[in-house]
């Protein structure tokens, strides 16, 4: 019986330690074999560790390399709500980042008493343990290093009051991070774009270049100890980080800064709703400058967040408008090149029927003027004349596309518009007629630099870069992105000249040059002003152009003889009731014009320019230049003709003839600007007096004094008409009847014109005007005007001064 029991113990122990060892076995075969993997990678991953080694984002800088965009260090900061629980240190920790960060004090509490809402996977932590890292974000995330030293101080001092040691930690680190960094602030911001705190690169090059910039991260593994150390002699494995490439811009700091602080002045009197310059070298396209209003300082960009009115974005490539009379210069060159504009036509300005419509000259009729003198006074009845009825639609429409217009210019910046133009001579008339002076068309600043471009070039228009080069940090090889890239030819260099001959005196004559604001004594600037009102709420006259809403434009180039630099200066909505390209944006374009060409060395034509007396200044308000009157007596009249464009000077022909047989001013006076020459072609003694109806006195005076006619005048201002006698030793004598501009064509008095009296005549100041108005029955492409076919009365437009 006991051997029997003794056998059946041993039986079970037996059994018992068998089954323990089979458990034994099968559980080492189940960790070995069926869990070795995911057991063999839970203990790499405890004795492995790695680190990114962040690629550094490529610099941007100006053509001159001065830096406009680096990486630099930046500190994330961070609390550790288990290690201030730890020490009690809350209150100290919700004090320094609420002063020194400006977080909300509630939501400080917040992170300092954070806890987890669950058990981590790998059992580290449990559901309700305090965190261990919570972002202060965003105040606290990528701070510069003077930052982070003030609150260190705090933190120091807090350690002090806590008897703790130098350095134990209170709950609050800082996260070494990378940041974006802006040394010129505002200066090109635009252009530039930025990079947020997240790293996603946002508009302009910055964006467009996002993935060369950034460059690849490399990373280095290796075996570290229980704490976190790295084990000696252990092996490591490194993947070098890849540097972003750096971008060179064709961009000028210097010219920038010229134009941002032109316009910075601009925008703060006028208060438009938005701003635009641009600036380029035409013989290249190189985009010298780029000007946004409002604008953005891109180290603080979250700051100037505005949903209504976004001042990220380059208005120059993603902002539409209607030019206006800018656009001008295309109908220009087009009857040009088409050999259908002769400056010395005449024509009957004021008005103009259009089908059931009437197109009108602004502020007041100038009677019958010659078409150069119809570019200057900007006549909307002129260009009409010229691009819809000698040019024609259908070819018109061939040179506004030929200019660039209706398509991407493709330059190297994000958001481009491509504008829109869809009149064509199938398009309702008062469409086709409205075209001619810039309505019915929109189109971009980018596009409109590399139209006046093209005139001032010769006639070709260029692509234009703002990228200058790329540079590779690896190898250092420079890839340069801005050779000069031809589009297309548009005009002949020799209707190049002459357009650039005529624009010139658009801003040389002083007396009814539209863009005089813009002339500077001693460089030949050449440009054309714009001033278009905005489409609105049809109003009950059937208008839906408001005259309260206007963008006002100037464009232009100088030198004119040898073009160095092009502008464009564009404020929409500005707040004056006398707006005009003229009077606003033509001044603004001086200024930066000016500065520009002193800074890049073109030497003036001619020093001390303007030469004034206290007295013509109060009579006249004319401009002497030291400039005198060539000599062109015997010269073949085409060639004086041409001389006198190359000079910039503006010329009337007297006579049929083919030689120039007397000019007035004679040979070596000195003239004020915008001063014609007038060339006499005939025998002076058997010519007739010509037709002066329509002219002002002053023009009427040098005319007659070619012809050694006396003058005698009646009232004043433009001639209404002429009477022929003679003296009693024969001479001939001409009495001028004066009445104002809008007298003489329509018969109204006009009380508001004032006399001034000019070398002791008296004449008419005559204020220069812009755009027009239309009167339609008919609709005009987006946003039209329906009004009366009959004219309405015209009021005077504000004087540009």
């Amino acid at each position: 019986m006991l051997t029997k029991r003794v056998k059946m113990r041993t039986l079970l122990i037996g059994g018992a330690i068998t089954l323990f060892f089979l458990v034994l076995v099968g559980r080492v075969f189940f960790l070995q074999v069926i869990q070795g993997d995911f057991w063999h990678k839970t203990a790499v991953d405890q004795w492995s560790a790695s680190k990114v080694l962040r690629a550094e984002r490529g610099a941007i800088t100006d053509r001159n390399g001065k830096e406009l965009a680096v990486d630099s260090p930046a500190y994330s900061v961070v609390v550790e709500p288990n290690i201030i629980n730890q020490r009690g240190t809350a209150d100290e920790v919700v004090r320094i980042l609420h002063d020194k960060l400006g977080v909300d004090e509630t939501k400080l509490r917040d992170m300092v008493s954070r806890t987890y809402d669950k058990d981590s996977e790998n059992g580290t932590y449990k559901k309700g343990d305090y965190s261990v890292w919570v972002e202060v974000r965003p105040q606290g995330w990528k701070i510069d290093g003077d930052l982070k030293a003030e609150i260190e101080t705090e933190i120091a001092s807090v350690r002090k009051q806590k008897d703790l040691s130098e350095k134990a930690d209170i709950g609050i680190v800082f996260d070494d991070q990378i940041k974006r960094f802006y040394p010129q602030h505002m200066l090109a911001a635009n252009v530039l774009g930025f990079v947020d705190n997240d790293g996603n690169p946002k508009y302009g090059i910055e964006s467009f270049y996002g993935e060369k910039l950034q460059g690849i991260d490399g990373k280095i593994a290796y075996q570290r100890d229980a704490k976190g150390v790295e084990l000696p002699n252990a092996k490591s494995e490194v993947t070098a980080p890849k540097d972003g490439t750096s971008i060179q811009l064709t961009i000028d700091s210097t010219i920038q800064y010229y134009a941002e602080q032109a316009a910075k002045k601009a925008y703060e009197q006028y208060k438009p709703k938005s701003m635009s310059i641009v600036m380029a070298d035409p013989n290249t396209m190189d985009i010298l400058a780029m000007v946004n209003m409002p604008t953005f300082d891109p180290n603080s960009y979250a700051d100037y967040a505005d949903p209504e009115n976004d001042p990220y974005r380059a208005l120059a490539v993603s902002g539409m408008y209607e030019p206006g009379s800018t656009f001008k210069i295309v109908t220009l060159s087009a009857a040009v090149q088409e050999g259908k504009f002769n400056p010395n036509d005449l024509y009957q300005s004021g008005t103009i029927q259009v089908g059931r419509s009437t197109v009108h000259d602004v502020s007041r009729n100038w009677g019958t003027i010659s078409y150069l003198d119809g570019v200057k006074h900007s006549s909307n009845v002129a260009f009409v004349k010229l691009g819809m009825e000698m040019v024609g639609t259908k070819k018109l429409a061939e040179y506004i596309k030929n200019f660039g217009f209706g398509e991407k210019t493709d330059i190297q910046l994000p958001g481009e518009l491509t504008g829109t133009m869809n009149v064509t001579e199938n398009s309702p008339l008062i469409d086709q007629a409205a075209i001619t002076f810039g309505h019915n068309v929109n189109v971009t600043p980018i596009q409109q630099i590399a139209a006046i471009s093209a005139v001032a070039n010769g006639g070709r228009l260029l692509k234009p870069h703002i990228v200058k080069s790329e540079s590779n940090p690896m190898t250092g090889e420079v890839e340069k992105l801005n050779d000069v890239a031809k589009v297309r030819d548009v005009i002949t260099p020799e209707t190049a000249k002459v357009v650039s001959g005529y624009l010139e005196q658009v801003v040389s004559d002083q007396k009814i040059g539209t863009g005089r604001n813009a002339y500077i004594p001693g460089y030949r600037v050449a440009g054309k002003t714009g001033t278009a009102e905005k489409t609105g709420t049809v109003n009950a006259d059937g208008n839906a152009y408001d005259k309260t809403r206007s963008a006002v434009s100037f464009i232009g180039y100088a030198p004119a003889d040898d073009p160095k630099v092009a502008i464009f200066v564009m404020l929409d909505e500005p707040n004056d009731p006398n707006a005009s390209g003229g009077r606003i944006a033509a001044p603004v374009a001086k200024e930066i014009l000016a500065q520009t060409l002193e800074y890049m060395g073109v030497p003036k034509k001619f020093s001390d320019t303007e030469i004034q007396s206290e007295s013509e200044n109060a009579e006249t308000g004319d401009t002497l230049l030291k400039v005198t009157a060539p000599n062109l007596v015997k010269m073949n009249l085409q060639d004086a003709k041409d001389k006198l464009l190359d000079e910039g000077l503006a010329y009337e022909q007297v006579g049929a003839g083919k030689t120039v047989l007397e000019q007035y001013p004679a040979a070596g006076s000195a003239m004020y600007a915008g001063q014609k020459i007038y060339l006499l072609s005939e025998n002076k003694e058997q010519m007739n007096v010509p037709d002066l109806t329509g002219l002002s006195l002053r023009d009427a005076v040098d005319i007659l004094a070619l012809l050694d006619v006396s003058i005698s005048t009646k009232g004043s201002g433009y001639v209404a008409s002429q009477k022929l006698s003679k003296h009693a030793d024969g001479s001939r004598v001409v009495v001028l009847t004066l009445k104002s501009a809008k007298t003489t064509v329509t018969g109204i008095d006009d009380p508001e014109t004032e006399d001034v009296t000019v070398g002791g005549e008296a004449i008419a100041e005559e204020p220069a005007a812009e755009d027009g108005e239309i009167e339609t029955n008919e609709p005009l492409i987006d946003g039209g005007i329906v009004a009366p076919a009959d004219p309405a009365p015209e009021s005077d437009a504000a004087p540009l001064n």
